[in-house]
């Protein structure tokens, strides 16, 4: 079980570590004749075309972001229609800008140099005009392509180990990625991309299915050869990377396990040549599961929570409380309307923002998530913070204290400069108004998941990330996703993170301009 080898997960992580000499040292340019295109297109399938009506679900932003109902055991299924919505506000395209030359096309989430290399899949039983099948999600003309007739939602479920979930799912989603449309510009540390990138998507995903009455739970424990094979994936150039559960039936029987061909679908060309970066498939071939079994296991031992021991010294710890917005006080600006003006800020105004609304981007972002990896209440990532310019808060260094609901005074001081050169030297971690860096004890969740934890965290942290993004738009403010110096970023917050892996980072504050490029 290559899974429990976990120098595989320390090697890739060390090897893909940023740091000043490996930024200025590396000869990697950008080859903009050879960039991929944003889309998995098949040239060969028709598209089964998605309305384009967008319904208010009435529910405010900020109340679904916080959601955290997974499936339960009331029967309830979405419809076409409703399937549509959840696929746009996730995955699709919100906005498009013309200029001379081309096309500029806004996405509903943020991804890593506006590069889209993560498709979304899908297969359900007989639904409202559509039929039992495997399909493919296809933004650029908000379509889908059927790759496959029939219900497979059986390959699923046992690839899952039958996670309940999943058995009971009526419609089963799927986060997949190429590696090239990404790894044109980070090359190997792409595969950190595939789970930051899903992370925002799955954020949205969540938050739709919360407005829409729809329970959603992620599962990352699959047997990851089989998933692919159903989708129809290059095993050496695509990785599945989540399942989500998506509404729960008590009417499902299990149905017969269906024989599963190898697929050849031909697909356009993405660029005029692929380069290929091993370290990303030896990381997902390390952490991959191989069968049911192993799924099944790795699950119960997911379950099984190690605990933490509290801070020494934290009697005398600098403790100052959330101060969160109350219902009747927060934006009721809907799920549907932040969604599409949501952005990436550029350039930050160095004004302050208030501590209120510092704790309810925090509160809403860390109530849980419904997953598989996850028991209530817990958290494989802490949330560490650089607070420049909020009212009623001292400028410094912080971390958050999940329990307490309150953020821990590390060290006081004016870390302007610092957190600009923490962000590979850039202005926006410079000039926002406070910087959110999520940092995992990769030792625990490796000892526990096996090099799969590599993802967990990634995952989770990316996920809370998005919702944080969310967040911050629900409220008029602007947020941005940037890249970061790793050990430098650990360094800083010791000897409270000493030993912990920054998974996230992300800016938060008011923006010079309320529009801004889905990059980060």
């Amino acid at each position: 079980m290559k899974n429990r080898e976990t120098e595989a997960a320390w090697a890739y992580h060390d090897g893909t570590k940023h740091s000043y000499q490996s930024v200025r040292t590396n000869p990697h340019y950008l080859d903009w004749e050879n960039q991929p295109i944003p889309f998995k297109i098949y040239s060969g399938l028709e598209p089964i075309s998605l309305r384009q009506q967008l319904s208010s679900s009435g529910m405010a932003a900020l109340t679904a972001i916080a959601d955290i109902t997974a499936p339960g055991d009331e029967s309830v299924a979405p419809t076409s229609q409703t399937l549509a919505e959840i696929l746009f506000l996730s995955a699709g395209v919100t906005r498009r800008r013309s200029y001379p030359g081309g096309e500029m096309l806004f996405r509903a989430a943020a991804c890593t140099g506006a590069l889209y290399h993560i498709d979304l899949y899908l297969a359900c039983g007989d639904l409202e005009d559509l039929e039992a099948g495997v399909y493919h999600f296809s933004p650029h003309d908000f379509a889908l392509r059927r790759l496959r007739q029939g219900d497979h939602r059986a390959v699923l479920a046992r690839a899952s180990g039958n996670e309940p979930s999943v058995a009971t799912a009526p419609v089963i989603l799927a986060c997949a990625s190429t590696y090239w449309r990404n790894a044109w510009k980070y090359q190997a540390r792409a595969y950190r991309h595939c789970y930051w990138d899903s992370g925002t998507i799955l954020a949205n995903l969540l938050a739709a299915a919360c407005a829409r009455q729809l329970p959603a739970k992620v599962v990352i424990g699959f047997v990851d050869g089989a998933v692919s094979t159903l989708l129809g994936l290059d095993a050496n150039r695509e990785a599945p990377l989540s399942l989500v559960a998506l509404g729960h039936t008590t009417a499902h029987a299990p149905a017969p396990l269906p024989t599963v061909e190898p697929l050849a679908l031909e697909t356009v060309t993405l660029s005029k040549s692929e380069i290929d970066y091993p370290a990303m498939r030896a990381m997902h071939e390390a952490s991959s599961l191989e069968n049911e079994e192993e799924v099944a296991a790795w699950r119960g031992e997911a379950r099984q929570m190690d605990g933490r021991q509290k801070d020494e010294g934290e009697k005398e710890a600098r403790l100052f409380s959330f101060q969160p917005l109350r219902d009747d006080e927060i934006l009721q600006d809907k799920f549907e309307e932040v969604v599409i003006r949501r952005g990436s800020t550029r350039q930050f105004a160095r004004e302050s923002i208030t501590f209120a609304q510092v704790s309810t981007m925090l509160d809403r972002a860390t109530r849980g998530i419904p997953a598989d990896f996850l028991t209530s209440g817990e958290s494989l990532n802490d949330l560490y913070l650089i607070v420049h310019a909020v009212d009623d808060l001292p400028s410094g260094a912080y971390v958050l204290r999940r329990d307490e609901r309150a953020l821990e005074l590390l060290k006081e001081g004016d870390f302007r400069r610092e957190a600009g050169n923490l962000g590979l030297g850039q202005e926006i971690p410079a000039d926002c108004s406070v910087n959110v860096y999520f940092l995992a004890d990769l030792h625990r969740a490796l000892e526990r998941f096996g090099n799969r934890g590599y993802r967990a965290a990634q995952l989770e942290a990316s996920i809370m990330g998005g919702k944080l993004y969310l967040a911050a738009y629900a409220q008029r403010l602007g947020a941005s996703g940037l890249t970061f110096f790793d050990d430098d970023v650990t360094e800083f917050f010791s000897p409270h993170a000493a030993g912990k892996s920054v998974m996230f980072l992300l800016a938060l504050g008011k923006s010079v301009k309320r529009k801004g490029l889905n990059v980060f």
